[in-house]
């Protein structure tokens, strides 16, 4: 299975807020620690908003935060509101016209593959992801940004 960017870069924008987590983090900075643009960040932000994972906080000192504690956000709560499809193969599609469907060795054996890769992506936590690698800060170039006034 293949990630798209957007779940990819979902991940990274809750690990920089993880890393990032005495103060707000902003897009434009997310957005330069990744080189990517602040629009497909934007973009990125709308189904990670609606579920909780990310907080916003507006006004001219705004940014985002993580909507709950890093521990408590796995890589399957991020790829589960991230990905549109988990179709494996044609036969995990709805509108299929194989009439093997129900019975097929194929589906079972590709159904409990996704379920064990689902099942993987819950024993892991985005503070897990951060924890791992020390010197995040650094490499995210949070440090050089802190006694720094919040960009206009």
């Amino acid at each position: 299975m293949r990630l798209t960017r957007q779940t990819n870069y979902a991940i990274r924008i809750l690990m920089y807020c993880t890393a990032n987590n005495d103060r707000l983090s902003r897009i434009p900075e997310i957005a330069a620690a990744y080189s990517v643009s602040e629009l497909f960040l934007f973009k990125i932000l709308q189904p990670l908003v609606e579920n909780g994972l990310i907080q916003t906080v507006r006004g001219r000192h705004g940014g985002v935060r993580l909507g709950r504690p890093a521990e408590d956000i796995t890589l399957f709560d991020v790829v589960r509101v991230t990905e549109e499809s988990f179709a494996m193969a044609e036969c995990f599609e709805s509108d299929t016209d194989c009439p093997l469907v129900d019975s097929c060795s194929l589906n079972a054996a590709l159904r409990e593959a996704l379920n064990a890769f689902f099942e993987v992506l819950g024993r892991h936590t985005i503070a897990d992801l951060v924890a791992a690698r020390p010197g995040m800060r650094n490499l995210l170039g949070i440090d050089m940004l802190e006694g720094h006034a919040p960009a206009a």
